[in-house]
């Protein structure tokens, strides 16, 4: 890092930068809130791109746009041009379009779902880009700031995929994800992780006529057995879940479909991929002596690549200093975020909490408390300008 957290901090501008954050939490949580109201279920998040695009010019980033694939960019111009960093939250809820997502208050206290994961995230972006702004503080590189699609679930990523594979951050210089609540948890390790949808198809019939023929359910039971089998590395830990099973359409009829689905995760990408192997083995010692009666596909559903951010990386470094200079001591640990892609690609990347608390994520009562709210903003302000330098 060629500036220090106390150098920084001795700047008038910066020192009103981070003032700024305290002064407007009330406003940040009315972002929130607002954010939060918005339905944005998987693989729809059109309407909540559609107002962060508003909320990203009202809080002074240039040239708001939306990519090919849904992200909502805004750049913040570096004295100097080069590598952008970026800073991003994730647009996309676990929830589908059915879910009501009103949100009530008492206090510091909101509750409603996605209300952390991640309209919390997306607040902190507004309020880092106004502080900035309202600092007249100068990055020396330019920043990038992206609100992503599909972050949860079968959404796999895409979002940040695109945005490092083939958009405007394949020659970022580093990446910082705010996702959900929280001070001391640094993402620092990528979470990786294969998921599959496994179907048969058998000519079904009558459960009493046509007894005899292959029962595709039957088959997958057996497939699923072999598959618990399955020998799992502990180091790192490897895990194997079958968390999805359906099929069959009468009580009194051999099914014609089934199918499972298939989650596994580990950090190392090679334990993954010797997993899979097994598993498609397992699969095929299962159905082989259902002949030409039954088909059989394994569908690979979604692949979040594994990865890590060294610890001696300046964007690390930058995000551990803040976070200490605010009191909470750094816990570095493994999760699955968007951070995930440009850790995979050798890119420095970090996912951070954005304060406050938060519990029962991914529920229809999620709820967030607004305590240390303010130092999530700050941390996220401190290891922007660490990381992409302030002009003092």
């Amino acid at each position: 890092m060629q500036q220090t957290l106390e150098q920084l901090l001795k700047d008038p501008g910066v020192q009103i930068a981070a003032e700024h954050a305290r002064s407007a939490d009330e406003r940040t949580l009315e972002d929130q809130a607002e954010i939060s109201r918005i339905p944005a279920p998987p693989f729809a998040e059109e309407e909540r791109a559609r107002r962060m695009a508003e909320l990203m010019a009202d809080a002074g980033l240039d040239q708001v746009r939306a990519d090919e694939i849904g992200n909502v960019l805004a750049d913040l111009p570096g004295v100097r041009g080069g590598a952008p960093l970026v800073i991003s939250a994730h647009l996309d809820t676990v929830f589908p379009a059915e879910v009501d997502v009103a949100v009530s208050r008492e206090g510091q206290l909101l509750r409603g779902p996605g209300i952390s994961d991640d309209a919390r995230g997306l607040a902190v972006l507004l309020a880092v880009a106004r502080c900035l702004r309202e600092g007249d503080v100068r990055c020396v590189t330019p920043v990038l700031f992206a609100a992503t699609v599909g972050e949860e679930g079968l959404g796999d990523l895409r979002g940040v995929k695109h945005l490092f594979r083939r958009g405007e951050g394949h020659n970022a210089a580093g990446f910082i994800s705010v996702d959900g609540a929280g001070l001391e948890r640094l993402v620092v390790r990528a979470l990786a992780s294969r998921r599959f949808r496994i179907s048969a198809r058998g000519p079904g019939g009558h459960s009493w006529i046509d007894w005899g023929l292959v029962n595709p359910i039957h088959v997958l039971a057996e497939a699923v057995a072999r598959l618990t089998e399955l020998e799992l590395p502990a180091d790192p830990t490897t895990t194997l879940t079958v968390a999805r099973w359906g099929g069959g359409k009468s009580i009194n009829a051999i099914p014609q479909d089934a199918w499972i689905e298939v989650d596994t995760r580990s950090e190392s990408d090679d334990n993954l991929a010797d997993l899979e192997r097994g598993i498609r083995e397992a699969v095929h010692a299962a159905t082989d002596g259902a002949g030409a009666q039954l088909e059989v596909t394994i569908d690979v559903l979604g692949h979040r690549p594994g990865g890590q951010t060294p610890s001696e990386a300046p964007l690390l470094r930058a995000a551990v200093a803040a976070t200490r200079h605010l009191g909470a001591e750094p816990l570095l640990t493994a999760s699955s975020t968007d951070a995930n892609v440009p850790m995979s690609l050798g890119i420095p990347a970090v996912t951070v909490g954005g304060g406050g608390e938060a519990g029962q994520a991914h529920t229809t009562d999620e709820w967030y408390r607004n305590v240390r709210g303010v130092e999530g903003v700050q941390r996220a302000l401190y290891t922007v300008l660490l990381a992409a330098g302030a002009q003092l």
